[in-house]
């Protein structure tokens, strides 16, 4: 298909960390990394594992002027058995082809994607911690090349799949964290590329991000472009709110990630019989709940911090506290259940894990 992965040997390494202690999130990365071109005309080709290390091109690469950038995030875990197995990497591979489609980006087989995970985590599968809760984050791309100041799809592209130790991806871990709802800038508007994992998408969150920081906030949660009043997401997980018994969460709307933890918590749900419903939501009817007390519990959920209580609002300078600032009940069986699946302590009922 793409032909052999080649496989060059990092001879002296990276130097690793004690996996034992402090990690933080994308800090470390491991010894080797995955590459694969695209050329028009020649499709993508001379897929090989080699040392990790600087990737160089030429200063016109349109990557550089024009964005064409995806990526996706997924884990390795070390299970109880002392296996590594990926979380549901075919839905990583399919989201990321939908995003590249969006951008002009060509398509790539998703069970050869998977494959070239796979054999990267076994190459270096001594950087998959045993530390409880840790895990081995991989962040697959795909950048565009070509050197030209056209505005244009680029005819030239890289794939590259690099990999990092990592602890919770929030300071906090499962503490509850503080999020600020925007209401001024804006994330992403239909029709546009919200719903594509696009590397653009982060840029245009950071300027909100830091005026959370300064308000004590870990996250910005957005709302929709065009009435400023609709829950969309939170920046790095989609959002969930249990309101007098029923959890609902923002439908997806072509503004929103449509998230694989998202995904795998709607299904659990409907397995434990818990009402969840996919619609509409307003800040304004947040605001009512918390005001007649039927706002029960709020989390975010993403592949980088799996689930993550959600303790208080800030809209406009009011902070709403939710549960008191604890973590739910229902927020714990959640992030209970799937790190489990994840580490192997419980049954894989639904085959979302693959072994490396």
């Amino acid at each position: 298909m793409y032909g052999k992965i080649r496989i060059e040997q990092n001879p002296h390494g990276n130097a690793k960390p004690n996996l034992e202690e402090d990690l933080g999130f994308g800090r470390h990365f491991t010894d080797h990394m995955f590459l694969m071109d695209y050329e028009e005309g020649k499709g993508w080709h001379d897929p090989r594992i080699v040392p990790y290390g600087p990737l160089s091109y030429d200063p016109a690469a349109m990557v550089f002027h024009y964005g064409q950038a995806v990526f996706e995030g997924l884990k390795a875990f070390r299970t109880e058995k002392d296996e590594i197995a990926l979380f549901r990497p075919d839905q990583n591979a399919k989201r990321l082809n939908r995003s590249s489609e969006r951008l002009q980006i060509p398509q790539m087989n998703e069970d050869f994607v998977i494959s070239a995970i796979q054999s990267l985590v076994r190459m270096d599968a001594q950087w998959v911690p045993r530390k409880k809760g840790s895990s081995l984050y991989i962040r697959p791309f795909v950048i565009a090349t070509e050197a030209g100041l056209g505005v244009r799809a680029s005819s030239r592209y890289s794939f590259v799949i690099i990999m990092s130790p990592v602890d919770s991806y929030y300071e906090e871990g499962l503490q509850p964290i503080n999020i600020l709802v925007e209401s001024h800038y804006t994330r992403a508007a239909q029709g546009g590329t919200g719903n594509a994992k696009a590397a653009g998408n982060y840029a245009a969150s950071l300027k909100a991000q830091a005026l959370a920081k300064e308000n004590n906030c870990a996250q910005v949660l957005w709302l929709d472009a065009i009435e400023k009043k609709y829950l969309e997401e939170v920046g790095s997980m989609n959002v969930f709110f249990k309101i007098n018994g029923e959890v609902v969460t923002p439908s997806l709307s072509g503004s929103i990630l449509e998230g694989i933890t998202r995904n795998s918590i709607i299904h659990l749900l409907n397995e434990w019989g818990i009402p969840i419903a996919e619609r509409k939501i307003s800040i304004d009817d947040i605001l009512e709940a918390y005001g007649n007390g039927t706002l029960e519990e709020a989390f975010g959920t993403g592949t980088a911090a799996v689930v993550s209580p959600i303790g208080s609002l800030l809209w406009k300078g009011t902070p709403m506290v939710i549960n008191d600032g604890e973590i739910g009940e229902l927020v714990r069986r959640l992030y209970d259940t799937i790190t489990d699946i994840q580490f192997g302590r419980i049954e894989d009922a639904n085959g979302w894990m693959l072994s490396c």
